[in-house]
């Protein structure tokens, strides 16, 4: 019987939490929106699918079409953003999940995540989750991951230092403006092996969460 790995051992003041694709599964309305999108501007389907995971929608329009006006891109993300808020059909809970957001109870953590207030409350309800009391969204910040300014923010709004706490991330974006704020980054699923994170789990099902005397928070990961 071949060994059961170690886990990693992480300590955290505050752990800080994308939401699409690392809490919640949204591939499949993802794909819908954005290979329409995709569509009807002549663009390749596949190649989109690789830039748009983890940036806001009008940040993904700059890197796609690069010669496009930004107020096009903005208007454009708009419509976007409300056709995904209104379509929730096949969006479930990463496994694992509800349970890692009930073990977080009670501790510093803060949802970080590219969609606005009214997505990322249609995504959570629809895959039966608890908002997390902070929230940085993407009315809160000026720049789209890869930027760090929403896990900074999100360390702020929790009184913690970037160093201090632990990103947990799926896409390249969010990795990337995970390491430049100067955080851990726990890659979460398939897509984010490839973006060399900190340490990587299939799912939070391999995350194993404990509050120590201290104030701190020990995570088992793996």
């Amino acid at each position: 019987m071949p060994a059961t790995p170690t886990p990693t051992v992480l300590t955290a003041r505050a752990l800080l939490l994308d939401m699409d694709g690392t809490l919640v599964n949204s591939d499949a309305v993802v794909e819908r929106i954005w290979r329409r999108w995709a569509e009807r501007h002549g663009l390749d389907g596949d190649e989109v699918m690789k830039v748009v995971h983890g940036r806001q929608g009008h940040a993904s329009m700059a890197v796609l079409l690069p010669d496009r006006p930004v107020e096009q891109n903005l208007a454009d993300n708009a419509r976007m953003l409300a056709e995904e808020t209104a379509d929730t059909d096949g969006v479930v809970e990463i496994p694992g999940a509800r349970a890692f957001l009930a073990a977080l109870e009670g501790l510093p953590h803060a949802l970080v995540t590219s969609a606005d207030v009214a997505l990322s409350t249609a995504r959570m309800n629809a895959a039966g989750l608890p908002l997390p009391a902070v929230r940085i969204t993407a009315e809160s910040v000026g720049a789209s991951k890869p930027d760090p300014e929403g896990f900074l923010k999100g360390a702020a709004e929790l009184g913690v230092e970037p160093a201090d706490c632990v990103v947990f991330e799926d896409s390249g974006a969010g990795i990337s403006a995970g390491r430049s704020a100067g955080m851990t980054v726990v890659g979460v699923g398939p897509r984010a092996v490839s973006h060399e994170p900190d340490v990587a789990v299939r799912d939070l099902t391999q995350v194993r969460v404990e509050a120590t005397a201290d104030g701190t928070i020990r995570l088992l990961v793996g």
